[in-house]
């Protein structure tokens, strides 16, 4: 039986052939886990362009384009980075939508306005702008990880889920 991650992956796969649209990935707090969930997919090589794990404030920087002072002002699990983030893996592939996903795990937070499950997530498309999304979730760290990449498959099937060529902006899940 396929687990739900699966079948997510599968769905968001046939929306993206569909659409003859390719998949790029940027990950902090995930790890590549969402790369992971959408390579088990049989022929997802025609759909998904690549993935960058950026869980460096560095590799951030240097894969992506995220401005030294966007991490300084804002740190890395914001707005503002996931912004940076999904803008700059579309810039660094061939991909016409990309996805990134900053947060904090656990099992220590940065704060009160930065608790364990905090995750901000960033979809872009080319010619359509970038939607931002902050959600929050609860229980250890594993767990927040995989609800972390549930929440990033439903919200790219609602991103890319359009009769259109192109996918509408409207806030995901």
């Amino acid at each position: 039986m396929a687990s739900p991650v699966y079948k997510l992956a599968q769905q968001l796969g046939e929306l993206l052939q569909l659409h003859k649209l390719k998949l790029t990935t940027a990950e902090s707090c995930t790890g590549g886990q969402l790369a992971q969930a959408i390579t088990m997919i049989p022929g997802s090589s025609s759909w998904f362009e690549r993935g960058f794990i950026t869980y460096s404030n560095l590799s951030k920087q240097q894969m992506l384009g995220v401005h030294t002072d966007t991490l300084n002002n804002y740190g890395a699990v914001s707005e503002q980075t996931a912004r940076e983030m999904a803008q700059g893996a579309l810039t660094h592939s061939s991909a016409d939508i990309s996805i990134a996903v900053t947060g904090i795990a656990g099992p220590e937070g940065e704060g009160p306005d930065k608790p364990p499950g905090t995750v901000w997530f960033a979809w872009t498309c080319e010619g359509f702008g970038t939607l931002t999304h902050l959600q929050i979730f609860s229980g250890d760290r594993l767990f927040i990880r995989d609800q972390a990449v549930e929440y990033a498959l439903q919200a790219l099937i609602k991103f890319t889920n359009s009769n259109k060529p192109k996918p509408k902006l409207e806030i995901p899940v």
